[in-house]
């Protein structure tokens, strides 16, 4: 599976510090800890950037790719930081990213088309975000139909299903259900399209310490139905192996419970057991709540 390291990212406090300071090491260390980690791409996740938009970005890109020569996934819903960040990447780029939406469309898409890069297109669209595994692909059919106007082979494109918190009340494990059932038709139904998903998304919201087991499953899961790329922790020695195809036990344990299989708790480790019960509730047999493992 193809990883894409999500380490630097805004959000981050070390991260917006150090852009904010123009201090290179911190963004230095984190490509390079992603990188021997086994990352394909590295994100680089600027939030919009509203200030210092093209000095910012060319100071960035240019930090990152002092010590690395992975191919960057430029994560932004400014314009003008995308385009500027673009034209310096020394190796084929990732859009990451553009919707179904009139404007991302207008504005992403067009970019993606200039330097001739891979792009992800979110199902959202002027609606909103589709419920179904259906309705999704509906939309990513469009904006696909779009982009391949402009010139954009679907080769080029990654579909993001949007993954939402398995904790939203409910919606959270619908949306799971939906997306496993996107990535499946997604082969038949554009053939030469690529998937990825924001992964950690799905355990926003859930205790801290429980964030991990839940992205580990829930990335098992996506992977047998046939998931080609994951956004996600870089430095989470589990879900690299896990992406890699490793754990293979654990991979094994899940694909049984999804099965149906009646597993026998007493004969398990509480790791193993733990992962049968996450399996449960990524699967919507068993309701969330933050006490899933009790």
């Amino acid at each position: 599976m193809i990883v894409i390291g999500e380490n630097i990212h805004v959000i981050a406090r070390a991260v917006s510090t150090a852009i904010r300071e123009r201090d290179a090491k911190p963004i230095q260390d984190l490509a390079k800890v992603q990188a021997e980690a086994g990352a394909n791409y590295i994100d680089v996740n600027v939030g919009y950037l509203r200030k210092d938009t093209e000095p910012t970005m060319t100071w960035i890109i240019n930090t990152i790719q002092e010590v690395t020569d992975l191919p960057l996934s430029i994560d932004t819903m400014n314009p003008l930081a995308m385009e500027a960040g673009l034209k310096l990447c020394k190796k084929k780029p990732l859009l990451n990213s553009a919707s179904g939406k009139t404007e991302s469309k207008e504005q992403m898409l067009p970019l993606a088309k200039k330097y001739d890069c891979d792009v992800v297109i979110s199902v959202i669209n002027d609606r909103g975000m589709p419920a179904e595994g259906d309705s999704k692909l509906d939309s990513i059919m469009d904006t696909v139909a779009y982009a391949n106007d402009l010139g954009i082979p679907t080769e080029n494109i990654w579909a993001d299903p949007i993954v939402l918190p398995v904790s939203t009340a409910g919606e959270g494990q619908k949306n799971a259900l939906a997306t496993y059932e996107f990535i499946e038709m997604l082969p038949q139904a554009l053939p030469g399209l690529k998937s990825t998903v924001g992964l950690s998304n799905i355990s926003n919201g859930a205790p801290e310490e429980l964030r991990p087991l839940l992205n580990h499953v829930y990335l098992i899961m996506l992977a047998r139905k046939g998931l080609y790329s994951s956004i996600h922790d870089a430095l989470d020695k589990d879900i690299m192996s896990i992406s890699k195809g490793g754990k293979e036990n654990l991979i094994d344990l899940v694909y049984r419970t999804w099965d149906g299989e009646d597993i026998d708790l007493s004969s398990l480790s509480q790791e193993q057991i733990d992962y049968v019960k996450t399996t449960k509730v990524l699967a919507g047999e068993v309701l969330y709540s933050d006490a899933w493992l009790e």
